[in-house]
């Protein structure tokens, strides 16, 4: 933020636009990868809307499209407005959220039936590109959630600017035990207040609710701060700590090569193979052997990673 900043509006803009398109452009085709399907044993293009089912389509939105635009309207917010204006304008977001879900959600406002989010996502996405796995036409990114979810991300950037601006990371001691003193404060004020207003506006993950902002934000920096203290201030690293350095280095690779997992274990045999004759196989129930073949995956991806840290390929946008 602070380049973009220094290099105006001009710059501001390009690098957002660029980079919203890009990382929505990438979760919606990593949605209608591999494009086709195999249909009477011949290969069928995936339609934008089904001509056969004209329920169906391809979905939208996204966990990757959702990135997005929380990038693209928390950029907006924090850099034409103060920061004092950034919490109030957060806040009042939040508070808003709650009594929108009240105001328009009927008897049962937080149920995926009764929420009023659905029905705004049925009139602009439409049912054929909405989320199907709920068992009703329901969207968990979809654009009303959406709204809470910059907040979050609004929460994150206060939070990365207190720890660049209280202390430089290579400073000393005291100065980080200060920030991260400060932070499990905040973390665990954020986390109580998410549980209190749990009460009223049930944490639900599904509608992205006020209180599930605030509950999970105070987990998130709980979590940081904890890494902060170990890493930073006690300067425990080792094996464990690189583990995970080589997947924080390629986090993109890693969500497009999950994505696209499922559409290629469609054709390609070798994945088939090791699930259903070697992990499926294993002896327990089948969340046994699902667990078995989610990790082995991680290691793959994880070994992936590796070579391309050691040969320094970093892919972004």
């Amino acid at each position: 933020m602070p380049k973009l900043q220094a290099g105006g509006n001009a710059v501001f803009w390009s690098k957002i636009v660029k980079r919203t398109s890009l990382i929505f452009v990438i979760g919606l085709l990593l949605t209608w990868f591999p494009f086709v399907r195999w249909v009477d044993d011949s290969f069928v293009w995936k339609e934008w809307v089904s001509t056969t089912n004209p329920q169906s389509g391809i979905r939208i939105l996204g966990v990757l499209q959702r990135i997005a635009l929380c990038y693209f309207f928390a950029s907006i917010l924090i850099y034409y407005c103060k920061i004092r204006t950034v919490i109030w304008v957060s806040s009042l977001i939040l508070l808003f959220y709650w009594f929108a879900c009240l105001l328009f959600g009927g008897s049962d406002p937080y149920s995926l039936a009764n929420w009023f989010g659905t029905a705004i996502d049925f009139r602009v996405l439409g049912e054929p590109h909405m989320y199907k796995g709920e068992g009703v036409p329901f969207d968990p990114e979809g654009i009303v959630s959406t709204v809470t979810a910059v907040v979050q991300v609004v929460l994150g950037y206060l939070v990365g600017r207190y720890i660049r601006t209280g202390t430089n990371l290579g400073s000393s001691n005291s100065n980080l035990y200060q920030v991260v003193s400060n932070l499990m404060v905040i973390a665990a004020l954020m986390t109580l207040a998410g549980l209190f207003w749990g009460l009223a506006f049930p944490i639900n993950k599904k509608i992205w609710t006020s209180s599930f902002v605030l509950y999970t934000s105070g987990l998130a920096i709980t979590t940081l701060s904890v890494l902060i203290w170990f890493i930073e201030i006690k300067r425990i690293t080792n094996g464990i700590t690189r583990f995970f350095d080589v997947f924080g280095k390629n986090p993109l690779f890693i969500k497009i090569a999950h994505g696209h997992e499922d559409g290629v274990q469609q054709f390609t045999s070798p994945l088939r193979w090791f699930y259903t004759e070697l992990c499926a196989k294993v002896p327990g129930p089948p969340e046994v052997g699902s667990f078995v073949y989610a990790v082995s995956f991680l290691v793959f991806l994880w070994g992936i990673c590796y070579i391309l840290d050691k040969k320094k390929i970093y892919i972004k946008v």
